[in-house]
């Protein structure tokens, strides 16, 4: 099994990033480079979080190997061994040879800082930009990443004019290298602690109130209300930037230079307003450079870019609209079905995707009238219950992770009873589930907030290309000390233990934090006490009210702005069903006409059709005879139609015209 665990998760990961992935972006209509980096972004985080419980138990095993192996009081290289164990060291299932790990954690570390300090805003600023050409974009991002890109190299470079005309500082290139990942783990740190303070509540408390289905149903109404305001904006919007459009197209004609660009802009437009636009168009007329103002390339991408983004931000709130509505009428279903004596489910609406045929057998209406009236709010409790027992051991670890005599940290304390009797399936469980429950706290959050409508990871591939790099950069930039972090909480750390014991392999390529000793023993060990106040914060929601009295409408149950969305949104939630159940009335009736009358008219049909070929037939037999017969039995045969016609529709006994039929005449004659 040597290596085979650690094969089996680099191959689970990597799935559960493209899984994810493709919830949240459009592998069809996104570059596939965006889709490329932003995957291995979120591949290389989410790998650090599965792989570092197994470098905990081979670390484990590492120390207990040389202990058995060494004395008490012999020295063993640069740190000094544990006294002989009793027990003899067994080999965990998962342990990773010597040297690999090392290798491993080098390689992935130092590609996720690329990714996020140089190639992702690089490709955040070639994905945004609206340039007609390859050369163009890139054009563009170097300029945009200049300020970004000269602001480092000018710290950096002070840095080590400052270290070179220092005569006390005698820095190796192990060192600086050191010194670049403490700045780095320090920027993610001080982001980390605010994340982390924000999931730490918000987690259970969201599960708490998902067992209450009149606050979920009041929150949809009001998400509906604000949905449907940006709704409408977005195609405010859209018309504006497609007004534009139209104007630009009308006025540089098929022979004009930058026509190619405009055709490329009005690729990106949706296909009513192509359509429109290409019905409006003139293109037999050349231009004259001399009587009209043309617009110049720059504002035509300027102009490209608009398209972009307000083209994927009518899409997404359209997208979104009809999730919102879907949701808002199953839950309006659940509160009706609580009180069914039949004890079995029933939709108002039928769902509109096909349904898995091994789901709809087992999970027949009976069971899901149980499960979602009964044991869902139960299950949602005691989860919620579960997550915040988890909470409170975290913020006390935090509080107390630095006390190494005695140990307060719970996790050190977990991991320490489980090493005595060195069982790694507990071991690796326990961290596990430790770092899983952190990230969750920390992932979650990135995938919650919304700065404006720069970043907004958006499911049902709706997030844009820009807001999928900038969730790849924060990934890469917290994963690290959020690793560290946990190191720190279950003294695996030399810096926190104050242990000259076996480092991990993961702290072993950190280096030595003991080159900037006020970051590690003052910023790494204090700043995640803060975390106690943002929790705090968090409870009594202080910054939703901050920005409900800025004017940003949130959600808060004593608010008399919340009750008043809320009223909006229920209203509009019973439009849009009124319009749902007409167009199924609609639908139904057509269906019902179709199956009563369908056949009749099939055999019409085919009776019309077949009376139609026995008369070409028989035109063509007759085709040598004289005219005059040809000419009668046409007449024959229009008389026949005609007194069909007269069976069918009723007659007009006061018309002077009854006995006037000149067929009539021409039969008696």
């Amino acid at each position: 099994m040597s290596g085979a665990a650690l094969g089996l998760e680099i191959v689970f990961v990597f799935f559960l990033a493209l899984f994810l992935l493709h919830r949240y972006g459009d592998f069809k209509k996104q570059h596939r480079l965006v889709i490329i980096a932003t995957l291995l972004a979120w591949y290389l985080c989410f790998l650090i979080v599965f792989i570092l419980p197994l470098d905990v138990s081979t670390t484990i095993y590492n120390r207990c190997k040389l202990a058995v192996n060494s004395s008490p009081a012999e020295s063993n290289g640069s740190y000094v061994t544990l006294a002989p164990s009793k027990q003899k060291c067994f080999k965990p299932w998962s342990y990773i040879p010597d040297g690999i790990m090392p290798i491993f954690w080098r390689v992935v570390y130092w590609t996720s800082q690329f990714l996020t300090w140089i190639l992702l805003p690089f490709m955040q600023s070639y994905a945004r930009s609206g340039g007609f050409s390859i050369t163009g974009k890139i054009k563009t991002a170097l300029i945009e990443n200049a300020i970004y890109y000269g602001t480092y190299l000018l710290i950096f470079g002070a840095f080590l004019i400052y270290v070179a005309v220092n005569p006390n500082f005698n820095l190796q290139w192990n060192q600086l290298q050191t010194i670049g990942i403490a700045a780095a783990n320090t920027w993610g740190l001080f982001l980390l602690v605010l994340l982390l303070g924000y999931g730490l509540v918000e987690i259970p408390r969201s599960h708490w109130n998902g067992a209450k289905r009149g606050y979920l149903l009041m929150k949809t109404y009001f998400k509906a209300a604000k949905l449907m305001t940006e709704k409408a904006d977005a195609e405010e919007n859209l018309e504006d930037i497609m007004e534009e459009v139209r104007k630009v197209s009308e006025s540089i004609k098929y022979n004009h230079p930058l026509r190619k660009c405009v055709d490329t802009i009005l690729k990106k437009c949706p296909t009513e307003y192509q359509e429109r636009m290409g019905r409006n168009m003139d293109d037999y007329e050349d231009f004259d450079e001399r009587q009209n103002s043309y617009p110049s390339e720059k504002s035509l991408a300027k102009l490209h870019k608009q398209v972009i983004y307000s083209v994927q931000r009518h899409r997404r709130t359209q997208v979104q609209w009809q999730i919102l509505l879907e949701q808002a009428f199953y839950l309006e279903d659940v509160a009706k079905n609580e009180s069914s004596a039949t004890r079995q489910f029933v939709h108002t609406f039928h769902s509109q995707e096909p349904e898995n045929k091994i789901v709809q057998y087992f999970y027949t209406p009976t069971v899901e009238w149980y499960w979602e009236c009964l044991l869902r709010p139960w299950f949602y409790r005691v989860l919620a219950v579960v997550l915040a027992t988890f909470s409170v051991i975290v913020v006390w670890s935090e509080c107390t992770f630095f006390s190494t005599k005695p140990v307060l940290s719970l996790f050190a304390v977990f991991i320490q009873l489980a090493e005595k009797t060195y069982n790694y399936i507990y071991i690796e469980m326990a961290c596990f589930l430790t770092i899983f429950f952190l990230s969750i706290c920390v992932y979650s959050t990135v995938f919650r907030i919304r700065v404006f409508n720069y970043y907004y990871l958006a499911s049902h591939h709706q997030t844009d290309a820009y807001s999928l790099l900038f969730s790849g950069m924060l990934f890469c930039r917290l994963t690290p000390p959020l690793c560290l972090n946990f190191l720190g909480l279950t003294h695996m750390d030399a810096t926190i233990s104050h242990k000259n014991t076996q480092p991990t392999a993961y702290t072993s390529i950190m280096g030595s934090m003991r080159v900037l000793s006020f970051i590690a023993d003052g910023f790494y060990i204090y700043y995640p006490m803060l975390v106690v106040i943002l929790c705090i914060a968090t409870y009594f929601s202080l910054g939703t009210r901050c920005l409900n009295l800025l004017g940003f409408q949130q959600f808060m149950g004593d608010s008399e702005m919340t009750s008043d969305l809320i009223d909006e949104g229920k209203e509009l939630i019973r439009r849009e069903k009124r319009k749902r159940q007409r167009q199924e009335e609609g639908e139904n009736r057509r269906r019902e006409w179709k199956e009563r009358y369908g056949n009749r008219d099939d055999s019409t049909r085919s009776r019309a059709v077949h009376t139609d070929q026995k008369e070409s037939s028989f035109s063509e037999t007759n085709a040598s005879r004289p005219l005059s017969k040809y000419t009668r039995s046409n007449g024959r045969t229009e008389r026949d139609r005609i007194e069909l016609l007269q069976d069918a529709e009723p007659l007009d006994f006061n018309a002077d015209s009854v006995n006037d039929d000149p067929l009539e005449s021409d039969s008696g004659r």
